[in-house]
């Protein structure tokens, strides 16, 4: 150990080679800890360069072999930054300092600036954060990707002038020290958590769809590159668990791209695989990732034991969190989709905060566990592309990423509940909403605003119920409807002004109050009383003339006079914002 304590060269953390250049304002990779603060000199890069070029000659000129599952060789012509340091020594490899008179370069953009450029909400954004810190480190980070073929599954890569979407992929194959209480034992794992991430053509918002493993769909015949190069056909399979595209039978993650787009009709650019220890490093590269309870979630399966209230989890915790099940909800797969959509959010939240992105630790740390810990597919197996994938995933706001699950419904033809079937009256709108690049934000900021308005048709003064004149028609509602409404309007609330009209010239699919203008306080009166909700006034856009009544259909919704209509029923709240605070329940 030297005077400063910093111990063997080998031991620098990377991170702590990155130093600020006076002459640009920019951090740069320090490759020798005694060498000054300058950019590495054309000469060396132009012959590692040359080095590499020749490798990959070599190695083209070789046969194919292993080809399905493929971890990028280190480059010989290259050193990772802490090998440099140790090696370098004394003055040795020194680079000059700008020389005086020299036209100075232009000041380059601040560190937060250019790390808000490399740092999106996605997992695909961080790998690449610091992708451009030197050509050495560029190097380093290459020999860290692992990919696999795409078998020609997608659209071939992602473009620039169209929507981008990509499949995040979570097995939950055991591997890596410590997870042999997850997943499942002695399996090749499977395609446990699935994202379909869909980036809109305009980069201005995202959709997240999560689809559970538990569906039940038809698997295609997935044609699959064997370890020796060969192509073999694995064959499909009708009505299995969706989980089953992965692993099972000698699947790759190119089959379940392909299982998606049947599902979907939405064809994939690119898939990333994330196993059990990509949550582990990821967390922690960020300094952990908050959440809420909002109560206390102890499981015995995953060796979660959180208190209720707000807590930072990384590592382990991260991992328990993400796959606990047993103590939320009804404990099923789709409560734990809503945990991992709320473990998700907040992470991408964490990832553009300014601690984050002005930190060159903790962005160096990121670059390292993205690379190290996911596998993408042979498209995208490069830093320089994964890099132009991040800096157009990374442009849309927060506030415009909307988490959702695909719609699914108890399979019918179980009698104790294990799986799920598509709920088609509602799957199909989703999946044509996604393919024709229409933004679930949108969709919901617009409901939202029409919500708003027709609630403040409930906002004024109210008649007496003596002056409100109201005809009653029955639209659909049970036998006898509108003369029951009527005894109890005049007998029980004294609105005498009240008439019994029979049935509606047509039904009606909900309760409706048709009224004029200079009738709203009448209708906001009976409204009142009915238990009306906002959805069911119908204001018109000429005033009454002399004693003219308003019109109340009762519909299906009604339950009988006196009791309170809630309005039509509503899909299941879950479309979650990305840029909200979500707790756990």
């Amino acid at each position: 150990m030297d005077a400063q304590g910093r111990g063997r060269a080998d031991e620098i953390d990377p991170a702590d080679q990155w130093v600020m250049n006076p002459h640009t304002g920019n951090y740069e990779l320090r490759l020798d800890q005694s060498a000054p603060q300058s950019s590495a000199s054309p000469s060396r890069v132009s012959g590692a360069r040359r080095s590499r070029r020749s490798a990959e000659s070599s190695e083209a000129a070789t046969p194919a072999a292993g080809t399905a599952t493929r971890r990028r060789p280190a480059n010989p012509a290259t050193e990772v930054p802490a090998q440099r340091s140790r090696r370098a020594g004394g003055a040795q490899g020194r680079v000059p300092q700008q020389q005086a008179g020299r036209r100075k370069r232009k000041q380059a953009a601040s560190g937060k600036k250019k790390a808000l450029l490399w740092t999106g909400g996605t997992l695909a954004l961080l790998m690449v954060a610091t992708a451009s810190a030197g050509y050495l480190y560029y190097e380093h980070l290459n020999s860290n990707i692992t990919s696999v073929p795409d078998d020609n599954a997608g659209t071939g890569g992602f473009s620039k002038d169209r929507a981008i979407n990509i499949l995040l992929i979570g097995t939950d194959k055991r591997t890596g020290e410590g997870n042999g209480s997850y997943g499942d034992k002695n399996s090749p794992g499977h395609a446990d958590t699935t994202l379909l991430l869909h980036v809109s053509k305009d980069r201005t918002n995202a959709t997240a769809l999560s689809i559970p493993r538990d569906l039940i769909t038809d698997i295609p015949d997935c044609p699959t590159t064997q370890e020796d190069g060969s192509s073999k056909v694995i064959p499909g399979t009708q009505g299995t668990r969706f989980n089953e595209s992965l692993g099972q039978s000698g699947r790759t993650p190119s089959c379940t791209m392909r299982t998606v787009t049947e599902l979907t009709g939405i064809k994939m650019d690119h898939f990333m695989v994330a196993d059990f220890n990509a949550v582990k490093t990821l967390s922690s590269a960020v300094g952990g990732v908050p959440i809420c309870l909002d109560k206390d979630i102890k499981d015995d399966k995953s060796k979660l034991d959180l208190p209720a209230g707000d807590h930072v989890l990384e590592g382990e915790q991260a991992l328990a969190f993400v796959r606990t099940r047993h103590a939320v909800g009804f404990g099923g797969d789709l409560d734990r989709i809503k945990i991992q959509q709320q473990f998700l959010s907040s992470l991408m939240r964490k990832l553009k905060s300014n601690d984050t992105l002005t930190s060159p630790t903790k962005l160096v740390k990121l670059a390292e566990a993205g690379t190290d810990a996911l596998t993408v597919d042979s498209k995208i197996d490069d830093i320089g592309k994964l890099r132009d994938l991040g800096l157009e995933l990374g442009k849309f706001d927060m506030k415009n990423l909307t988490f959702a699950t695909v719609p699914v419904l108890d399979n019918p033809a179980e009698t104790v509940k294990a799986t799920v079937v598509l709920d088609t009256s509602k799957s199909d709108a989703l999946f044509s909403m996604v393919r024709n690049d229409v933004s679930l934000t949108e969709v919901e900021q617009k409901k939202k605003a029409a919500k708003d308005k027709q609630a403040e048709l409930l906002k004024g003064t109210r008649a007496e119920a003596s002056d409100v004149r109201v005809d009653v028609f029955n639209g659909g509602g049970p036998t006898g409807s509108a003369q029951k409404t009527l005894d109890w309007l005049q007998n029980t609330e004294g609105v005498l002004k009240s008439t019994n009209k029979g049935n509606a010239p047509a039904d009606v699919t909900r309760t409706t109050l048709e009224y004029a203008p200079n009738q709203a306080d009448q209708a906001r009166k009976l409204a009142d009383l009915m238990g009306l909700p906002a959805a069911a006034l119908k204001p018109g856009t000429e005033d009454a003339q002399g004693l003219e009544a308003m019109t109340l259909t009762l519909g299906p919704d009604f339950r009988g006079a006196g009791v309170p209509i809630t309005g039509p029923a509503k899909a299941p709240k879950d479309a979650v914002q990305a840029d909200k605070r979500m707790c756990a329940k």
